[in-house]
């Protein structure tokens, strides 16, 4: 893993007040691309529609979790967007008030599969998910991510 953070305030939208799905992704995409994480916005958004196209990324218990490997990544990084009136991610229990995008390079082997799995184990805690979605900004939701998501 490289020494770029995971996760940083810049990479957090609060409070979101979209609906669909794309639109949500592609304010993801847009942080990425604006701390410079993504070189084409266009580009990592088709591969992120791709990787949805082949399976929801719904999850239950409220949460999103788009993700692709991409030629257009630059470092592995997580962006989030609190969604509270909740939005489709196919989820079987309803929709997601939590997003996670990841973004992975597309050389980076097993780099997306060790963020996916590290938050996939802390998401399954009601207590860590409850602890994002009563975070005040974007700096305690970075904040939690970094101490509780452990990249092994």
């Amino acid at each position: 893993m490289s020494t770029t953070p995971l996760i940083t305030p810049e990479l957090v939208a609060i409070d979101l007040t979209l609906s669909d799905r794309d639109a949500v992704t592609r304010t993801l995409v847009d942080l990425l691309h604006a701390a410079g994480r993504v070189t084409d916005p266009e580009g990592f958004m088709a591969d992120v529609r791709a990787r949805e196209a082949q399976m929801a990324t719904g999850m239950p218990g409220g949460i999103g979790l788009p993700h692709a490997r991409s030629a257009h990544v630059v470092a592995p990084s997580l962006a989030v967007a609190k969604v509270p009136g909740g939005v489709d991610f196919g989820a079987p229990d309803g929709p997601a008030t939590l997003v996670f995008l990841i973004a992975a390079p597309a050389e980076g082997d097993g780099d997306h599969l060790k963020i996916l799995a590290a938050l996939a184990r802390r998401l399954v805690h009601e207590s860590f998910r409850t602890s994002l979605l009563q975070a005040p900004d974007a700096g305690t939701v970075a904040d939690i991510i970094t101490r509780e998501v452990v990249l092994s």
